[in-house]
């Protein structure tokens, strides 16, 4: 008896028996080949009606971070080993960009895949961001978050740290824009973003309001006041006693809501949320990094057994900037270096919690920022945020080149190869689709969604099977903020195919 195997029209391998002559009416070996034939048949059902395996996803964004922060990028005073051995087991993309210089729109964008214009998300003042939790805006409820789509497939979701995309509607209870409201089953963080004014001694961002609102009316107010009352004593004019006091209730409509504001702000803008409810008001920033990591290792030793989303959005590099005393101090970069290390130490305890449970060649892990590094900020004592934007000029909240350009690292050691980068540009709304895609869910068909960018595709080759990262759109659009005016980026760029960047743009509508 002979094995042998043949392959039919369509490509599949099927089994057939061959005998010699002298057996070929042998009853017993007729019985022989259907017996197993017949369990090589069972054996193909149980294999087709198996599910694919699904790889679990973890995505990590800092905030503010710039692309010149990391030493896989050139940084060669901050210490960053953590993020460094991401970016060495996986790819490295050396021109990633931000749909948005600002958290709001850009946070939006990378959920949805969706550009933020298109989303409501994008602002026409200068003020592109939720500041206050009494705001009734936020992402819309009817948008499509890769979160929602995976929790359909199956997958556990959990969102660590940052939310920023709003929190209720119409009142304090309704949480119509709650992260549990956009597809994760917990959520342990902060609702709003972490602000100079949530830590105290950390200065605030209100200062020029607080010039025009205050400050300036009531210098106007004391020099009246004392013009008057100075014409008064000596008697060039009759001042009335019901002018003097209506100037100082005047000065007392001004005070007492800015004395209200400076007491209230804290509690009701800066605390920390397990789902629904408020669990510290207002938060602390002591151990806050070590209790958010707790928090995200706790979750993936909780999933072992199914598939997960895990989300983890860091607060830092954001101001106000903070560190625990394990990292106080020990940077070459003050403040700025110290919370860059600290949230690489969490980092890389994520990364060893999911070597320990042996996840991690099932495990796609994505690490970025929301935008680059807001290098133009400027303490009230004349002191510089910090950051790198390596050569690209601007920052955060401007459209140039450093407001966008941020770090992209993914690692998924069964499927990608260790050391690559890609020159290629690519987006951070390009995760959408390649997550959905990865967790066997279908993309929005009634919506433009960001499509055509990172989707991860096998390739076979003579040395096996190798995974590469695909750019097929022929031009960037960003929604950035000038300080007098909103303005549109376009990057154009050729395509290594070779096609031209002039035939884009034209005729197909934007995501």
């Amino acid at each position: 008896m002979r094995l042998r195997s043949v392959t039919n029209a369509e490509g599949i391998l099927t089994v057939a028996w061959g005998f010699p002559d002298d057996t070929a009416t042998s009853a017993h070996m007729q019985l022989l080949k259907m017996r197993v034939s017949l369990l090589l048949l069972v054996l193909l059902w149980e294999a087709k009606s198996q599910p694919a395996l699904r790889p679990n996803i973890v995505l990590l964004m800092a905030d503010d971070l710039g692309i010149g922060d990391l030493g896989c990028y050139g940084n060669q005073t901050l210490r960053t080993p953590n993020i460094d051995r991401l970016a060495g087991g996986g790819v490295k993309l050396t021109q990633h960009l931000a749909a948005s210089p600002l958290c709001t729109p850009s946070r939006a964008a990378f959920m949805t895949g969706r550009y933020p214009i298109r989303l409501g998300m994008a602002s026409h003042s200068r003020m592109g961001v939720y500041l206050f939790t009494a705001s009734s805006g936020g992402l819309p409820t009817s948008e499509v978050t890769f979160a929602r789509l995976l929790k359909k497939q199956g997958y556990s979701t959990a969102l660590i740290g940052k939310w920023h995309l709003g929190i209720n509607c119409y009142n304090t209870t309704d949480f119509c824009h709650h992260p549990l409201r956009h597809g994760f089953d917990y959520f342990y963080g902060f609702p709003m973003t972490n602000l100079r004014d949530c830590k105290p001694g950390s200065g605030t961002v209100f200062s020029e309001a607080y010039w025009w609102l205050v400050f300036f009316p009531l210098q106007i107010l004391g020099v009246t006041v004392f013009t008057l009352a100075v014409l008064h004593f000596l008697r060039l004019i009759h001042v009335p006693i019901w002018v003097f006091i209506a100037l100082f209730l005047l000065v007392g409509l001004i005070v007492s809501p800015f004395l209200c504001f400076l007491h209230y702000f804290r509690p009701f803008n800066c605390f920390l949320m397990r789902n629904y409810e408020i669990r510290q008001q207002p938060v602390s920033f002591e151990n806050l990094t070590q209790r958010m990591t707790l928090e995200a290792t706790r979750f993936i030793r909780r999933n072992t057994e199914r598939p997960f989303l895990l989300f983890v959005s860091y607060l830092q590099v954001h101001t106000a900037l903070f560190s625990s005393k394990d990292f106080a101090g020990k940077s070459r970069h003050g403040l700025y270096g110290d919370a860059v290390e600290e949230m690489d130490w969490s980092i890389g305890q994520v990364l060893n919690v999911l070597d320990e449970l042996g996840l991690a060649d099932n495990t796609l892990v994505y690490f970025t920022s929301d935008q680059g590094a807001h290098v133009e900020e400027v303490t009230s004592k004349g002191e510089m945020h910090g950051g790198s934007n390596r050569i690209y000029k601007g920052g955060k909240a401007n459209n140039w080149e450093g407001g966008i350009r941020i770090p992209g690292i993914l690692r998924w050691p069964s499927v990608i190869q260790a050391g690559l980068e890609m020159d290629e540009p690519t987006s951070n709304m390009d995760i959408f689709p390649t997550v959905v895609k990865l967790a066997g869910a279908s993309l929005p068909q009634d919506r433009q969604v960001h499509l055509e960018n990172l989707l991860l595709h096998t390739q076979l080759h003579s040395g096996g099977c190798q995974w590469v990262l695909c750019h097929t759109c022929v031009f960037m659009f960003r929604k950035a903020h000038h300080p007098s005016r909103p303005a549109f980026a376009v990057r154009p760029f050729q395509r290594s195919t070779g096609d031209k960047p002039a035939d884009a743009g034209h005729g197909a509508p934007l995501p």
